[in-house]
């Protein structure tokens, strides 16, 4: 029986709540200030009518889903003002009290995980919160101007971490010890996530993991990993035409990520999303400028690692029944049939069966099947 997976309903809020202008952000949106004058607020935030309207419009299309989460998206949203931030949780929580959504989540800086902000949050049913995380190196985080240090992420992680096991604060309580007398009976549990990109100023592939271990070590949830992609009307833009930055190359990103992939796989924790999506990029209406966008990153990732496992399975094959075959050997071809997961066919083939073409280079007096077993999990693989 296939499972059903939840259904998360995106509210933009883009720049929203943000106190500078990230180097590999666009600034053409918070820049324009026609629509108002107060430049301390240069964004529009969503009326409730608008929210409503856009559970509405998801829900009519999306079928049936386990549960449903409304995510504000494309902001920081602990980074907006209090009257704003309860205007927006207000609204999404008489969603969730109309029976139409199940909790809420959202991104934010790690910077604006404060005790107080978590206060302010408690009486709301927040199931998810995504931290910006981008880098653990401050070398990295200081030239892409992100305004936080590693340390910022650490101890909002640990914050995150010691209210986790209370679940939601549906009362208003304090966030130190005494958090232990909420009603466990009433609380749910929440997930927290992280986000990181590969490819930023000054990063490389020594930081990238390292940046991928420190995440490890403070047990999200899940993470998002993003190679970086350059827009048009960021400060990354100007350097890239200037001379003075340089994108990290499609495959250089996809074998990195991967690397990245396998160190999260290792803690037990889940990668949601590799790569961006079309409407990530358009949601703005931004232009790539360059860098490694592929509209199935992530599947090119997936095939990496599905290609490296099968060649330790043929090699492994080839190793028990003694037999090394090499390029000019004129043996009786072999056969090798490999079992996948239905939906990981794709994964084990390769970007237009660019997998089983390597893998016939490599052992070309093999021939190579494939057949299915739904009983095996998606990341597994076996031949015989």
């Amino acid at each position: 029986m296939k499972k059903l997976k939840p259904l998360i309903i995106p509210i933009f809020i883009p720049h929203s709540g943000c106190p500078h202008q990230c180097a590999f952000c666009n600034q053409s949106i918070i820049t324009d200030t026609s629509h108002n004058k107060d430049k301390s607020t240069q964004y529009i935030l969503p009326s409730q009518e608008e929210i409503r309207n856009e559970v509405d419009r998801f829900l009519i299309y999306k079928g049936v889903r386990k549960e449903v989460e409304l995510a504000f998206f494309g902001g920081n949203f602990l980074g907006l003002q209090k009257d704003e931030i309860i205007f927006l949780l207000s609204s999404a929580k008489e969603l969730v009290n109309d029976g139409k959504i199940d909790s809420i989540r959202f991104s934010t800086r790690p910077d604006t995980i404060t005790k107080d902000r978590l206060e302010l949050i408690s009486q709301y049913p927040v199931s998810t919160i995504e931290i910006g995380v981008q880098s653990m190196d401050n070398a990295v985080l200081k030239t892409a101007r992100r305004g936080h240090t590693s340390e910022d992420t650490i101890k909002a992680a640990a914050l995150l971490n010691n209210i986790k096991q209370y679940g939601y604060f549906r009362e208003a309580s304090s966030i130190d010890t005494d958090i232990a007398a909420i009603s466990t009976t009433e609380a749910k549990p929440f997930k927290i996530g992280m986000q990181m990109i590969v490819g930023l100023p000054e990063d490389n592939h020594k930081t990238a993991l390292e940046t991928a271990k420190k995440i490890a070590e403070l047990k999200p949830d899940f993470v998002r990993i993003y190679p970086l992609i350059v827009l048009e009307g960021s400060l990354i833009a100007k350097w890239y035409r200037e001379g003075k930055y340089e994108p990290i190359s499609l495959e250089s990103s996809v074998k990195l990520v991967k690397e990245i992939f396998l160190i999260f796989h290792r803690h037990g924790i889940s990668v949601i999303r590799m790569g961006l999506q079309a409407s990530d990029l358009l949601q703005d209406k931004l232009s790539m400028v360059a860098g490694p966008w592929h509209p199935a990153f992530g599947h090119l990732v997936y095939s990496e690692i599905f290609f490296d496992k099968a060649v330790d399975l043929v090699n492994k094959e080839l190793s028990c029944e003694d037999r090394d075959i090499k390029q000019d050997d004129k043996k009786e071809s072999q056969i090798i049939t490999f079992t996948v997961h239905p939906a990981s066919i794709s994964r084990l083939r390769g970007d237009k069966n660019s997998n089983i073409k390597r893998l016939k280079d490599i052992f070309p007096s093999i021939e190579f099947k494939i057949q299915t077993d739904d009983s095996l999990d998606k990341e597994q693989i076996f031949c015989n």
